[in-house]
């Protein structure tokens, strides 16, 4: 059985934690012994593209803004497909971008993805589009340069894949 550990922290060794902890976003990231540092390639493909940034130090996921030359109004149940003008290049097969809804556009306004999340693989060099529903019973205008939803980079795994014929029996079944 294993134990459990209890983490006892001094004023000092507190005050350097936090510190260490925002730190964070700009630091490379430790799994075992290997270190991740990537880059995130950004292309306008539009010169009205806004270049995607997170809004804290501390968010996860950068702003994806909407590439509209006018407003466009989606009526209740409507679906669109909205141009952020850019497109990205991340350095590994092991990353993969994911675009989730903005919780302000989804709770206050119905406003959501048509896949829930979108995933853009790693070789993939199109345009990011977002595919979004309006999922009340009200009209909504989305405006050119609204945020419209977040891209977060995340690690991925590559496994080899196995066709077996049984599979080792869980607690769980």
């Amino acid at each position: 059985q294993m134990q459990k550990k209890k983490l006892l922290f001094t004023k000092k060794s507190l005050k350097d934690y936090r510190a260490a902890k925002l730190r964070m976003a700009t630091r490379p990231l430790h799994f075992g012994k290997v270190i991740i540092m990537s880059t995130l390639k950004i292309k306008k493909l539009n010169e009205k593209a806004v270049i995607p940034q997170r809004a804290t130090s501390g968010s996860a996921g950068m702003d994806l803004y909407a590439v509209l030359d006018e407003p466009l109004t989606l009526k209740p149940g409507e679906t669109a497909l909205v141009p952020t003008g850019i497109a990205i290049a991340l350095e590994s097969a092991n990353e993969a971008a994911f675009i989730f809804p903005r919780s302000g556009l989804a709770i206050k306004h119905g406003i959501g993805l048509l896949n829930s999340v979108g995933v853009i693989d790693s070789d993939y060099r199109g345009e990011i589009k977002v595919g979004v529903i309006n999922q009340i019973n009200k009209e909504y205008t989305i405006e050119p340069n609204e945020r419209i939803a977040q891209m977060v980079i995340m690690p991925v795994s590559l496994p080899q894949i196995e066709e077996v014929t049984e599979l080792d029996e869980t607690e769980r079944g």
